[in-house]
Formats: C-alpha cells, structure tokens, sequence
C-alpha cells in the first residue's frame, strides 16, 4: 500500500498553486474516460461519476470520469472531456473559497502523485485529485437561491420548501426572500431525501448543524456574488463536509455543473424552467423519451452528446474566464 512521498512543507506549497496552473499543466484533446482500472490502489468506492481509491492511509485519489447520470441512472453514453471540467472547475472555487473554508486538496498534478501511479497518467490527467482523507458528514449539505426542482415541488404543494414556510406567489425559478439552507441524506441507491434543519440536528448534533448551515450559506453567497460578475445565476447547489482533527473541511466535488444548477443571467426569466449550463439539458431530453426512468438507461443521440459537452465547457469558461480544448 501507498505511503505518502510529500513532507508536509511540501504539502502545504501545493495548495496554494492556483487553478489555472494546473489547467496549464495537461494536454488538450484528452480521450474519453467512462471507468477507471487502478489496480495497484485498493478501490473504495465507483460512484455516479467518481472512482475513489485509497492511497495510503490518510489520502484518496479522486477521478472524475465522463459518466452522467440522470433520474439516479448512469446513461450509457458518456460525454466526452465531462470530468476534465468538473476537476478543473472544483479547483477553480477551492482557490477562490479557500481564505472562506478549508478543504481536503493536496494537489492535482500527476507529477506530485506517488510514482507507481505515473504510469496512469492517461487515465488521471487533467481529471483528478489527490486529496486529505476526511471524516465525512454524512449530509448532504443544500442552498437554494432560487425555487427549482424539488424545491419548487415541494413549495406547489406545501408553500414551503424542506419544512421551510414561504411567501405565496413565488414563480417557478423564481428568487428566494433569502438563500435557504435545505438538508438532505446522502442515498448510496435511490434519491436523496430532504431532512430538514430539525432532523439535522437530531443526526449530527446541534452545534454541528448550526456550523454546516452557516458555513453553506456563506460559501453560496460568496460564490453566487461572484458568479453574478460572470453572467451566471447560481441557483442552487450541494456541498459535501468533513473532519480533518477538530477541523470542518469543504470535500469532495464543488459548485460543479453536476452539483448546482447554473443559469445565464441575461435570460432569466422568472415562471418556468431556465436555460442552463448544466445536465438539466439532459433531463430535459429525457423526459420526452418513453422511458421509465430505470436501468437500464437509454443511450444518448451524438447531438445530444455534442450539446452537453458544450454545456459544460461554456459553465468552466464563463466562470473562469479561460477555455479548455477538448
């Protein structure tokens, strides 16, 4: 097994490279991945989109292939270069968020890896993180800006949203009095499930929810204002939190097209869907197939295909102010 290679002096210069440099640092026109093969890693787990593996003791190497999933499906059709774009985006906001919150990145450049897994390369490049190993909340931390998806179900039925009383009269996609913090569990199988702040409380204690509800809050705030200066609406998003010591840390994937709902801001037109630059166009098409949203999933149509990948590219340009070739 692995044993980390970097002193922690080491460690700690890494962290403070900034996103553009590591997008610098791998070719363009990278082949597609739909699932990875590390067998000199144990594997930990395959999710929707990431292949997780142990590296040593205190570290994991995140992949993020081009699978998507809908409906709690993974589609057989991958889009091209999806998880080059969610790597490199998640880097972008830890650098933005990190004077916020901490979080559990130590590098993303093949070369700092351990050298057995070099020879990986074409398999880890551009998609991947070598990351803290963190103890990990078992929520599923939500804000919503703006009523869509299950919110917007919820407040139809209820006026409200995750147990949270509203105003009536809200439009579909409409705006929020204020940014809602709306918990859920985390489903390994099946569909999240909204929780609320009470039951929070109950599952994790009430000092550890006061702490991830205000430290949600206040990422999404900074990264919609600053999303705003970009042309685009941040809807809606999750965040995944962890341990490192007595130490809250921001994990996993964040403010990905995969994790929030982002719309371009010269369009928004309040009272019903938005155009966005996330997988909604997916879900989109898929609702007017004849299928009943179980596996196995139906495959994609290349335009489809094609107009995703531009989806996700237009997320990582408009936000970063640089484009990726892939």
């Amino acid at each position: 097994m692995f044993r980390p290679r970097l002193p922690p002096s080491r460690r700690a210069a890494l962290v403070t490279r900034p996103a553009a440099w590591y997008a610098s640092k791998f070719t363009s026109h990278m082949h597609t991945v739909f699932q990875t093969s590390i067998p000199d890693l144990p594997l930990v787990a395959r999710g929707k989109v990431r292949d997780v593996y142990a590296v040593g003791d205190d570290q994991l190497l995140l992949i993020a292939t081009d699978r998507i999933s809908a409906f709690d499906c993974i589609l057989g059709s991958p889009i091209p270069g999806k998880g080059v774009v969610l790597t490199q985006v998640s880097l972008f906001w830890f650098e933005l968020l990190r004077d916020l919150t901490p979080n559990h990145l130590l590098s993303a450049d093949v070369a700092d890896y351990p050298a057995e897994l070099h020879k990986y390369r074409d398999q880890l490049e551009g998609r991947s993180m070598l990351v803290k190993r963190a103890r990990m909340v078992e929520i599923e931390c939500v804000a919503r800006g703006y009523l869509a998806g299950s919110g917007w179900k919820e407040y139809k039925q209820s006026q409200s949203v995750c147990g949270i009383p509203l105003p009536a009269g809200i439009l579909e996609s409409g705006r929020l009095p204020k940014p809602l913090f709306t918990p859920s569990t985390k489903a390994q199988i099946g569909h999240d499930e909204n929780i609320g702040f009470e039951r929070t409380c109950e599952l994790v204690g009430a000092d550890l929810a006061g702490r991830l509800r205000d430290t949600t809050l206040a990422v999404y705030s900074t990264a919609s204002a600053y999303a705003l200066t970009r042309g685009i609406l941040l809807a809606d998003t999750k965040f995944e939190f962890g341990f490192l010591g007595d130490d809250l840390i921001l994990a996993d994937e964040v403010l990905t097209p995969d994790s929030s709902r982002f719309w371009p801001a010269d369009l928004y037109r309040p009272g019903g869907p938005q155009p966005s630059f996330d997988k909604q166009f997916v879900r989109d098409y898929l609702e007017t197939l004849d299928w009943d949203k179980r596996p196995p999933a139906p495959e994609l149509p290349p335009e489809i295909v094609r107009k995703t990948q531009e989806k996700y590219l237009e997320a990582y340009s408009r936000l970063t102010g640089r484009s990726l070739s892939l």
